[in-house]
């Protein structure tokens, strides 16, 4: 008699269904620890914010340990926000265009345009403050425009666009400024209004500028277009994908040319700021504005690729890159370790976004 052992051995699709059960405390191990990856990967692919403000906390214990009480004096603190409010604002016009899936390296360009446009036209000019201005505003956002309808129309890609703008812009900012300044003096006499963002008031010991109050309003209202209107919900459906918002009735052309049109006026705004901040009209100013308002971006969390990100990151990777700054400048470090550290956090910043994106993939 042929004994359990000899029996014969199943094959096919029953051999299977016998080895299957014995390697499930495996497969479910492995699903409980993807399972978590894909968990961690959510929360940051949901708010953006977190690693930025992670690197913020850091970055704030760490210099309050090696400098001390100085970090938190009223007069240090102010000072960070003066310095980073040309770059927030900015960076808010360039999270528009990078949600957008592009990005626009005319910012600086546009902003010093419009600086010397009214600055001109209120004090060489004498034409009123309240034509003037207007004025300012208008070519900010005519410049916009322009960098909307070669996008849109001329179907050309944003960098190469706005690229070849920057260089337009330029141009003509130093065609007609003739590489003058005009000095702080003047502008006090001539259109006193120019110089309103700079004025400071005392809070709590500290001198909070009215251009800093600018900022925080700027992005208050645009977080609240960008994720409590349907406008903004047509801004990240046109950076995630162009294709799947046009079917869904997306009018995309139209969104982008109204986004980079936006940008535009915000950086004419800038440029409002920036007399305020240095007093005088200059054709040299915001130099670094372009690199800049990106890097402020790219920091705080908003995905290079488009339809990720947020305005409240922009401003916490501005307030970031100006801790840094700041922080090592009162540790005595050479500025070129600041432009070294400052290196480094944008390439943890893109490194973290690409693996938000293939673990998302």
């Amino acid at each position: 008699m042929s004994s359990a052992t000899d029996a014969p051995k199943p094959h096919g699709p029953a051999q299977f269904e016998q080895v299957l059960p014995q390697g499930g405390a495996a497969v479910q191990f492995d699903d409980e620890r993807r399972g978590l990856l894909r968990a961690a990967h959510q929360v940051l692919h949901d708010v953006p914010t977190i690693v930025p403000l992670l690197v913020l906390a850091v970055a704030i214990a760490l210099f309050s340990f090696i400098v001390g009480a100085r970090f938190f004096a009223p007069f240090n603190l102010s000072l960070i926000l003066q310095q980073v409010t040309i770059i927030a604002i900015v960076g808010s016009a360039q999270t528009l265009v990078i949600l957008t899936a592009g990005v626009d390296l005319s910012v600086g360009a546009m902003m010093v345009l419009s600086s010397v446009v009214m600055g001109r036209f209120a004090v060489t000019d004498g034409v009123p403050i309240w034509i003037a201005f207007p004025i300012g505003m208008l070519v900010g956002s005519a410049c916009g425009l322009l960098n909307g309808f070669l996008v849109t129309k001329i179907k050309l890609p944003p960098f190469i666009v706005t690229l070849g703008t920057w260089s337009i812009f330029g141009a003509l900012n130093l065609l007609y400024s003739h590489n003058e300044t005009i000095r702080q003096q003047e502008v006090a006499d001539a259109a006193p209004f120019l110089q309103f963002l700079g004025t400071a008031m005392k809070f709590y010991g500290a001198r909070l500028t009215y251009g800093s109050v600018l900022m925080v309003l700027i992005a208050a209202v645009l977080w609240y277009v960008l994720q409590r209107t349907a406008y903004g919900r047509h801004v990240y459906a046109t950076g995630n994908d162009p294709d799947a918002a046009r079917l869904a009735g997306v009018k995309v052309d139209r969104t982008l040319i109204s986004v980079y049109t936006l940008a535009g006026f915000i950086c004419a705004v800038a440029s409002w700021a920036v007399i305020g901040r240095i007093g005088a009209i200059s054709s040299l100013s915001g130099g670094t504005a372009n690199l800049d308002s990106i890097t402020a971006v790219v920091i705080g969390g908003t995905s290079l690729f488009g339809g990720r990100g947020s305005i409240i990151g922009t401003l916490i990777g501005a307030l970031i890159v100006g801790v840094f700054r700041n922080g090592l400048a009162l540790a005595g470090a050479d500025a070129l370790w600041q432009e070294l550290t400052v290196g480094v956090l944008i390439i943890l910043a893109v490194t973290i976004d690409q693996w938000i994106r293939k673990v998302g993939a």
